[in-house]
């Protein structure tokens, strides 16, 4: 069924390492017996990873959090073992230079980095400062730097965001700049790590043309994800991850062929989003819920928006978010999902209209006292020094009930391991299940996450619709805030398309016409089913 773990084959030889002659096939990347454990770290984060990446392919990493694919692709840039430090093993060569013996300044020009959040590489405000930063920073002159970011904005398409506020920017737009950087100084390697966790539909389209971009140059790329349906067509291998070893290799051909359930049995998302655009399309189209059945937060003639250089204001359709029911929001990336839910929470006042709390019109400290909203950056809402500390906010400590509930939501979020451990020393993934966690505690009405499965794996992905179907049995009002079909599909009852012309129903975009007619148990039914064909492999 699975291929086998990639093998080099002896065609060339580029140095030599500690266990002599290091094969690497005249690859870009070649790793032999490569181990890796982090300093305070109790396990490996690599074990025994042997690969070969030729020049011009582009491979995908994928696997289930925490399986390895992150520390890998810091081994291929060099940031392991220069930056992260920690007990290293075996022979790495990248661009045929030895990351365990070259100064990390001889990689730089070579290979370009993308991280998972672009806000943690940037070094400028100014976009066209940005692009000329790693230029400057070996020393090229004016009229190089020059030169080089009119050809990368041209071939990228961003001449149009040149001299423009970073901070401006929407997520896909930010994203495009990192790889446009990325790209400055001509390298033969491009490394992405989950490079689409925040951007929507537009967004990853435009990510896949700039892959394929640099592929048709002839680059090597390296990509880690957890989204792979984007990359159909794109990618030439994909090397599945698992508790730090490599388990499959499979070429693109055998591994797109692979069955729905035996990619939900490796844990790994969806490589057809169709069946899941489908859903969301009849979700998006079904009429409201009666309009007799009462609503615990409604809006009324509400525009949204703020003041400033770069302000909007935009009118909203009246909503109504009922008790026990998850609605959906959905829409481009800064078609201003986040500033309505941030409006809907008290944090944000309403250009215009008004905001209902069953039925009673709420200011905006109101609102804060009857919802929770999990941050889409959860670094801002993380305030305590350990993951228990953090759950137990506002909470009697000594209440042995609110105790134990505390331990049970820590024990269903994975996060019984890291009770002790300060909250900003955990992975995203990590952080955003502590953010959750928060929200399981506080008790309130109204839950409303934006975008909470951004980088997450299949089953963490899953165990966050589980945790928001039982907040809504519970007589909880659900808003998720998502660019994650798989979640919209399988959990939501309700879909709210912001980015849809107006008129629409619930602001929702029209019915298409592929999709099935509505079926009042599809939600589960769908959710469940990836769950009971993993189970049966």
């Amino acid at each position: 069924m699975g291929g086998n773990q990639s093998q080099p084959n002896a065609t060339a030889i580029i140095g030599t390492g500690k266990g002599g002659p290091l094969d690497t096939s005249a690859g870009t990347i070649a790793s032999r017996g490569i181990s890796f454990t982090y300093d305070h770290a109790a396990e490996p984060a690599l074990r025994d990873i042997t690969l070969t990446v030729p020049a011009g392919e582009c491979i995908v990493l994928c696997g289930a959090s925490g399986c390895g694919k992150t520390s890998y692709t810091r081994v291929a840039n060099g940031l392991i073992p220069s930056f992260f430090h920690g007990a290293f093993a075996g022979n790495q060569t990248t661009c045929g230079l030895d990351v365990e013996t070259v100064p990390i300044d001889r990689l730089t020009p070579l290979v370009g980095s993308v991280f998972q959040n672009p806000k943690t590489q940037y070094f400028n405000a100014n976009v066209t400062d940005e692009l000329a930063f790693p230029a400057e920073n070996i020393g090229l002159p004016a009229e190089d730097i020059n030169r080089r970011i009119t050809a990368v904005a041209e071939r990228f398409g961003i001449g149009h965001l040149l001299h423009r506020s970073i901070f401006h920017l929407s997520g896909g737009q930010k994203q495009r700049i990192a790889v446009a950087a990325a790209t400055m100084l001509g390298p033969r390697l491009v490394v992405l790590d989950e490079p689409t966790s925040n951007l929507d539909a537009n967004a990853i389209a435009d990510m896949r043309a700039m892959i394929e971009q640099m592929k048709d140059e002839g680059l090597t790329i390296v990509i880690a994800e957890h989204r792979l349906a984007w990359l159909n067509g794109v990618a030439d291998r994909y090397v599945v991850f698992d508790g730090g070893h490599i388990v499959q290799d499979y070429e693109a051909d055998e591994f797109l062929s692979l069955s729905p359930g035996c990619v939900a049995a490796m844990g790994l998302r969806a490589l057809d989003l169709q069946p899941y655009r489908h859903r969301i399309a009849t979700l998006a189209s079904s009429p409201a819920a009666d309009e007799c059945t009462s609503a615990l937060l409604g809006t009324h003639n509400l525009t949204i928006g703020y003041k400033g250089k770069d302000g909007f204001t935009r009118a909203i359709p009246d909503l109504r978010f009922r008790a026990g029911e998850i609605t959906g929001l959905m829409g481009n990336n800064g078609c201003g999902k986040t500033t309505l839910v941030r409006t809907l929470t008290g944090l944000i006042k309403p250009v215009s209209g008004r905001i209902e709390l069953n039925g009673v019109p709420a200011k905006p400290r109101d609102l804060t006292r009857a919802g929770f909203l999990v941050m889409q950056d959860v670094n801002y809402q993380l305030f305590s020094d350990s993951v228990r500390e953090e759950l137990l906010i506002g909470l009697d400590e000594t209440d042995a009930g609110i105790t134990a509930q505390a331990n049970q939501v820590m024990a269903d979020l994975d996060l019984a391991a890291f009770v002790e451990r300060h909250p900003m020393s955990l992975s995203g993934g990590q952080k955003q299940r502590v953010a959750i966690g928060s929200a399981l505690m506080c008790g309130k009405d109204l839950i409303i996450l934006d975008e909470p499965t951004s980088g997450l794996d299949r089953y963490h992905m899953e165990q966050v619709g589980e945790l928001l179907r039982q907040l809504a049995s519970q007589g909880k009002a659900i808003l998720v805030v998502t660019h994650d079909e798989e979640l919209a599909a399988g959990w939501c009852d309700r879909i709210v398309n912001l980015g849809a012309d107006d008129s629409g129903n619930n602001g929702s975009h029209a019915s298409n016409p592929d999709a099935s007619s509505p079926n009042p148990n599809a939600s589960t039914n769908f959710a469940t089913a990836s769950t009971h064909e993993r189970n049966a492999q």
